[in-house]
């Protein structure tokens, strides 16, 4: 019996079915082998990484095998570049195939070779009905199908039809191989299924070699069936398609058992779906295509790709599907629980650093003139191990806009005439004049600070319960920052059908800032770091970003944890 220690005390459905599976032997001796089978044409999304993690926790929590798969059938949509993003993608978030990495293409001979014994043992035809008249004949919900008039074509006709369409003798679209099951069947899905089209189109791994490509639905089942699946997970709308799936496995054991030695099994579970999100890939295609976006990586796109050029690690992502979990039950999953698995790390893992995104200059009056004050901070409070770093301080600094007001609230602890507030890891100042320009505008507080306050060693006795954060100005470093939230203005974009869902775009959903004034720390940064910028966000530094050598970064979550709140 599978000890519950053993798979990492997971015990969601798909679980207890293996440990069940294993325990009755009804794997006869087999490891446990699972897939993940993408189709090259888009970059996987979040909700494909809870479909890679599934898939290979299963196979390395029951010491058994994981393959990755390209079921390359559609050559119009299928490019290498996305091959390839899917590879970059699976391996960063940590998943292993070792040296099973396979493509559908791989086995077009053998798929063509199983199409023809179905056709011979009076299991398919081909038919020359139009897409909508197969449409037109296949029936409703409530009322039957008709046979296609090509549905008793004898098995000499059919195989010598089937091979002048391998020849490419027929144009696009003019015929097709159908399975014969049943027209009435109350699942749509069996009646007369069609398993190969006609396609004159170059593909990306074969080229001009094939002009027929096999469905979807013939190709993946038989697909598992060759590399011995035992469990093929999928998302729970293709459960109407299991008895098909079901169809052709039994067929592909009993008509090619030289190739098919063991019965794949289908198991759905609920996709993950996130509120603000759109997971539909030709949605994230459409997005690409009109730019809306930058690309397929933007850093507002729920792709794999965007969420690690964001910043986000895999281990939050991986932290994240483990408490969304595995079951049957459609649902939409809250935003801010991401976010908060994001900040879970970071909150330990990401050193302090100080930046400034709307700066007002501070002049400090009573501090001598080209004199400079290295400030101790430490790197990552509460840990000491990761040391401390020295911060100039000098007569002028900048901090943030927002916090300064003339004419503050009650509860406003940070710097307005008259008052005082601390500014991190140096000394108390005061505000003692407000500099305007001549539409207004405050271009410059006059300060002064008090000598007793500095930061460890304070003999003022003073109380103040306000600390802002600080840069000096003559020792700031520039960067770039791109302030990056959600894409969409409200939380279910399709919801509306009679609105497109591209009119809830968030304008807001990118902003940049521009020659922003930061620690010096900042400048010996190494691209793809993460940082917290002190009372504002945590942030990536981008190593792709382009352009005039000036750091960029992205924020990758703000520091305000609405989940943890809502859990409270």
């Amino acid at each position: 019996m599978i000890d519950q220690n053993e798979t990492g005390g997971k015990t969601n459905f798909i679980y207890t079915m293996i440990k069940d599976d294993l325990e009755k032997d009804r794997l006869k001796g087999k490891p446990v082998h699972t897939r993940f089978p993408p189709e090259p044409n888009g970059y996987l999304h979040i909700g494909h990484a809870k479909a890679i993690l599934l898939n290979y926790s299963i196979a390395r929590d029951f010491d058994g095998k994981f393959n990755l798969r390209f079921d390359d059938t559609n050559p119009i949509k299928e490019e290498q570049e996305f091959v390839d993003s899917i590879i970059e993608d699976i391996r960063w978030l940590g998943a292993d195939w070792e040296d099973r990495l396979f493509f559908s293409s791989d086995y077009f001979e053998i798929k063509y070779s199983f199409a023809r014994r179905l056709i011979e043992a009076g299991r398919a035809y081909v038919c020359d009905l139009s897409q909508e008249e197969i449409r037109d004949y296949r029936g409703t919900l409530t009322e039957p199908g008709t046979d296609s008039p090509y549905r008793n074509r004898g098995v000499e006709e059919n195989l010598a039809l089937f091979e002048r369409m391998r020849k490419g003798e027929f144009e696009t679209g003019s015929r097709v191989l159908r399975a014969k099951i049943d027209m009435s069947s109350g699942n749509l899905n069996m009646r007369d299924p069609v398993l190969y089209r006609i396609l004159h189109a170059s593909h990306h791994r074969t080229g001009d070699k094939w002009c027929i490509y096999p469905m979807y639905d013939f190709d993946h089942p038989f697909s598992d069936a060759i590399e011995g699946i035992t469990h093929s997970l999928c998302s729970i709308e293709y459960s109407d398609h299991r008895p098909l799936y079901d169809w052709i496995v039994d067929n592909a054991v009993e008509l090619m058992p030289e190739v098919v030695e063991f019965r794949s099994r289908q198991t759905e579970f609920a996709r993950l779906n996130m509120n603000y999100t759109v997971m539909s890939k030709r949605k994230l295609r459409r997005l690409v295509e009109e730019k809306h976006v930058a690309g397929w990586d933007d850093p507002r796109m729920p792709t794999i790709a965007g969420l690690r050029r964001r910043g986000i690690t895999p281990q939050a992502i991986a932290d994240f599907q483990e408490r969304v979990g595995v079951s049957r039950a459609e649902s939409t999953v809250d935003l801010a629980l991401l976010e908060h698995c994001i900040r879970q790390e970071l909150e330990t893992t990401a050193p302090r650093l100080m930046a400034v995104l709307d700066p007002v200059k501070a002049v400090i009056t009573n501090w001598p003139a080209g004199e400079t004050e290295m400030c101790a901070m430490e790197n990552l409070p509460g840990n000491e191990e990761a040391g401390t770093r020295e911060i100039p301080f000098g007569r002028e600094i900048y901090i943030e806009r927002d916090d300064f007001m003339e004419d503050p609230p009650k509860k406003f602890h940070r710097l307005s005439p008259g008052k005082e507030v601390r500014l991190k890891g140096a000394y108390v100042i005061r505000c003692d004049e407000v500099i305007r320009d001549e539409k207004g505008v405050i271009t410059e507080l006059r300060c002064t600070y008090d000598p007793q306050t500095r930061s460890g060693r304070d003999t003022s006795g003073k109380k103040i319960k306000g600390v802002i954060h600080w840069v000096s100005v003559e020792h700031a470093s520039r960067i770039t920052v791109n302030l990056y939230d959600n894409l969409f203005t409200v939380e279910n974009p399709e919801e509306d059908s009679e609105t497109d869902f591209v009119n809830h775009i968030n304008p807001e959903s990118l902003v940049v800032c521009k020659n922003v004034p930061a620690e010096p720390a900042v400048a010996g940064a190494a691209p793809g770091s993460r940082f917290q910028f002190l009372r504002k966000a945590y942030f990536y530094l981008d190593p792709e970003a382009s352009g005039d050598g000036t750091p960029v970064f992205n924020r990758i979550v703000q520091l305000r944890d609405s989940w943890a709140r809502m859990q409270k």
